[in-house]
């Protein structure tokens, strides 16, 4: 990725993605930019190497807050954007929810996340299969906070199928792809369903 000089950029036209992920960037951005002309769209990570923040809140909401406000104190710039995510799953009673990246204790193997996600799930049938992935996108402007959520509505699959995506994906059947797992779907396919498009579209509206 790409390094950017802070003092380059123009603080009243900068938004700060919390992420180092540029796909998210230009997610974010293709959404966001019909409602806030002229801003420019960077990536926490193209501004250096900043240590991740403790995502120690007790919702969606309150860690992507902990995230957004972060990237505004290690840049300095006014505005940044952050999202926090996760599977909730029915018969989990909402698990694995704000924990779904370190649910098998690892931060981010999905593998082992998979492998619990399958091994609870074994034997339970097709009608108590229910489960959505959760989006929470929050924009700090200055004293401002607004917010948009997001869901994508679906069910636990029986096998991992499909090469993309990441996460929960392979097992993860979107409601409105019937027959296919997120993992099976193009970026463009996914991007039209995800719970993250419709956050962005929430927050858009409300700019």
């Amino acid at each position: 990725m790409a390094a950017i000089d802070i003092k380059a950029l123009d603080p009243a036209r900068t938004v700060v993605v919390a992420t180092g992920n540029p796909h998210k960037v230009t997610e974010i951005e293709e959404i966001l930019s019909k409602s806030l002309p002229h801003v420019r769209f960077v990536a926490l990570g193209e501004l250096g190497d900043f240590p991740d923040p403790v995502e120690d809140g007790a919702d969606f909401f309150e860690n992507a807050l902990i995230k957004a406000r972060a990237a505004v104190s290690e840049t300095g710039l006014p505005m940044a954007i952050a999202d926090d995510s996760g599977l909730c799953v029915d018969a989990l009673d909402g698990a694995p929810g704000i924990f779904s990246a370190r649910w098998a204790g690892e931060h981010g193997n999905d593998d082992a996340n998979n492998d619990k996600l399958e091994r609870l799930m074994s034997g339970v049938p097709d009608p108590r299969r229910g489960a959505h992935f959760h989006s929470t996108v929050v924009l700090v402007r200055g004293d401002e906070i607004l917010r948009g959520d997001g869901d994508c509505e679906g069910a636990i699959g029986h096998e991992r199928r499909g090469d993309h995506g990441f996460g929960y994906d392979p097992l993860f059947l979107p409601a409105d792809t019937p027959g296919k797992t997120m993992a099976e779907l193009t970026p463009a396919e996914k991007n039209a369903v995800s719970h993250r498009f419709h956050a962005l579209e929430d927050l858009a509206s409300r700019l």
